[in-house]
């Protein structure tokens, strides 16, 4: 056995004894194969559709999705496919998830992956382009944007840790056109020392994502707004297991109305 194939071999057993050490249950190591993996969203999920086909059948790079995230995907960026979308997903990896939203967006979409590994620019002009830089460069990232001409949804799959995730959230939110979605992925990470988070540390990302939900309902309280650029602008946030997605969209004064017959 070669030492490409050592390390193949034996990678898989060191991320899992990761996981174990964090005691999460990472159930899909024991899926082999699209069916066994597409059996297992749909069962759960209650899931059928395109980006389902397209994950499980996926031959274009590595994509590595935790199954719970796939009808999130769904939820929220089915109403753009087949529009003129501009769609920027921090880290870029093995470029198998630029592939993926290629063929679930469409040709229509301009889809742009960023990455701090120079590696990933051989994946440039594959599915989309591919931009090398750090997630916390301003500069790099306002070219970024103006280069797409916009941007109506951010994926950040990037560092996932708790000294970036704000910051690149608080350069890129501003730049996310009105009816955009911003979506943060493994954010389990929150939790976790090695990433800059844990348990009641006050950097858990969880805890900026309530100064936010705050913001928003600056009416009802007199403590003002701390994310200015974020709280002011952002009309829904929800969040899922290891998900936060932060809609962006037109903040109007609460009304209320009696109507009687």
């Amino acid at each position: 056995m070669n030492f490409k194939n050592l390390v193949k071999s034996i990678l898989p057993v060191f991320i899992l004894e990761y996981y174990r050490s964090h005691r999460i249950y990472v159930e899909e190591f024991s899926f082999h194969g699209p069916l066994s993996i597409k059996s297992d969203i749909e069962k759960k999920y209650k899931l059928q559709g395109d980006l389902l086909e397209i994950f499980v059948n996926n031959r274009d790079g590595m994509v590595h999705k935790w199954h719970h995230y796939i009808p999130l995907y769904e939820r929220y960026f089915s109403p753009y496919r087949e529009e003129k979308l501009r769609f920027l997903e921090i880290g870029v990896s093995e470029g198998g998830s630029l592939e993926m939203w290629r063929k679930y967006f469409g040709p229509k979409a301009i889809i742009f992956g960023i990455d701090i590994n120079p590696e990933c620019a051989k994946f440039d002009g594959q599915a989309g382009k591919v931009r090398i830089g750090s997630q916390g460069d301003k500069d790099f990232l306002e070219r970024v944007v103006s280069e797409m001409g916009g941007v109506d949804i951010i994926l950040d799959d990037g560092s996932h840790h708790m000294k970036y995730i704000p910051t690149t959230l608080e350069i890129l939110f501003p730049h996310l056109s009105n009816g955009g979605i911003y979506m943060i992925e493994d954010l389990h990470t929150a939790f976790w020392k090695e990433f800059g988070g844990g348990y009641g540390n006050r950097k858990n990302f969880f805890n900026y994502i309530f100064d936010v939900i705050n913001d928003m309902h600056s009416w009802y309280h007199k403590k003002g707004i701390r994310k200015m650029g974020i709280g002011d602008d952002c009309s829904g946030v929800h969040i899922h297991d290891s998900i936060v997605v932060l809609e962006k969209g037109n903040v109007f004064p609460p009304v209320h109305s009696k109507v009687q017959g």
